[in-house]
């Protein structure tokens, strides 16, 4: 008796693009103390705290015991300057924001200032103007990221693109403005510019995770993050070549991300199902294997990985379809963890075709 062929058609499940980009924020602190003379409080006083990474001002005052608060202060370098209720500068001194009180962390900070031990020395028309347009660029960064997230979120993609690329221009170094940018083209089937964006995304991020990037004043440049988005990238950068029919490369970029990714899963399944796609069954079952173990959980892996077992079967003395050990465990495993997937009638028909056992309990043990 002639075995019925069975062709199973499989689409390459992706990891799905997270377009909506997050940019870190740095983390805030309570400042507090008091200002006095020699011991002597100086009610009134006006104190200004001016970040000296972006030049972003905080305003406080004195109650009657001298006694000032600030809140939501970065953790970073300041110049903090002292004036009387007149206006008249009587302190100006740089300290740097911990969010640290006693050797502990815990967002909380004192700083106390006598006026009679420090100088009223402010800062310069350079440094002034240095501020000054430091805070007009990272206003207008801030306006342009708010523009973009706002199309993104509205799932306005080809309105999000020219805003992004104005902020990969205005600032090279912020490997997100690149996965953001190479997500929405993706989005709206700019498959090459896609994957070109990715690639200066990549370019930067490996940069920072190699050390060759350090900016105190850049969220980016964190090596840990970077890592991670470094993963990301390389992901969508193999969806692109999927969709340009580019397998090599795809499989190429997943193997890539795979060995960036602290949970590299998602990758191996998509060379899995690339492999098995292309007609390459032995690459399809050893990715699916390495998915299996990074995810032994992963549904539509044990489906592959039996299909794929499956199609390198052969017709044995009796007419009868052979396939390799492990087999028709592959494709029971599918059934226990998705009985009601996609695939089971597909599987269901491969194990009937080869003689071996359906295990019926998987849908009441699901329930």
């Amino acid at each position: 008796m002639k075995m019925k062929s069975i062709h199973v058609m499989l689409m390459t499940a992706l990891m799905a693009f997270s377009v909506v980009a997050a940019w870190p924020q740095a983390t805030l602190s309570r400042v507090s103390g008091k200002v006095t003379d020699a011991g002597k409080p100086i009610a009134g006083a006006q104190i200004v705290f001016t970040n000296l990474d972006n030049g972003k001002v905080y305003k406080g005052k004195t109650d009657k015991n001298g006694t000032y608060i600030m809140v939501g202060l970065e953790r970073t370098g300041f110049q903090i300057d002292v004036t009387s209720a007149t206006g008249e500068k009587l302190y100006t001194v740089k300290e740097r924001v911990t969010g640290e009180m006693n050797g502990e962390m815990g967002g909380e900070q004192q700083l106390d200032f006598d006026i009679s031990k420090g100088n009223a020395k402010g800062p310069s028309k350079e440094q002034i103007e240095a501020i000054k347009q430091q805070n007009a660029k990272a206003e207008s960064q801030n306006a342009l990221i708010g523009q973009a997230m706002a199309a993104l979120n509205a799932k306005n993609y080809e309105g999000a693109i020219p805003i992004l690329q104005q902020l990969t221009q205005g600032d090279p170094n912020r490997w997100q403005f690149f996965q953001a940018l190479g997500n929405a083209q993706y989005q709206t089937a700019k498959y090459e510019d896609s994957i070109q964006s990715l690639d200066k995304g990549i370019q930067v991020a490996q940069n920072v995770v190699a050390g060759n990037i350090k900016d105190p004043k850049n969220p980016d440049t964190d090596p840990v993050k970077a890592k991670a988005g470094l993963a990301q990238m390389l992901q969508n950068q193999g969806n692109a070549y999927l969709k340009l029919h580019k397998n090599p490369e795809a499989i190429a970029a997943f193997e890539k991300a795979a060995n960036m990714d602290p949970n590299p899963g998602n990758a191996y399944f998509n060379i899995c199902a690339t492999q098995y796609n292309t007609g390459n069954m032995d690459g399809a079952e050893a990715a699916c294997d390495k998915a299996i173990a990074a995810d032994p959980n992963k549904a539509e892996a044990y489906f592959i990985k039996g299909s794929a077992m499956f199609g390198k079967g052969k017709m044995d003395a009796n007419n009868k379809w052979s396939v390799p050990p492990g087999t028709t465990e592959a494709l029971n495993k599918y059934l226990q963890l998705a009985p009601d997937g996609s695939h089971a009638n597909d599987v269901k028909q491969m194990l009937e075709s080869v003689g071996a056992k359906i295990e019926t309990t998987y849908k009441a043990k699901k329930k």
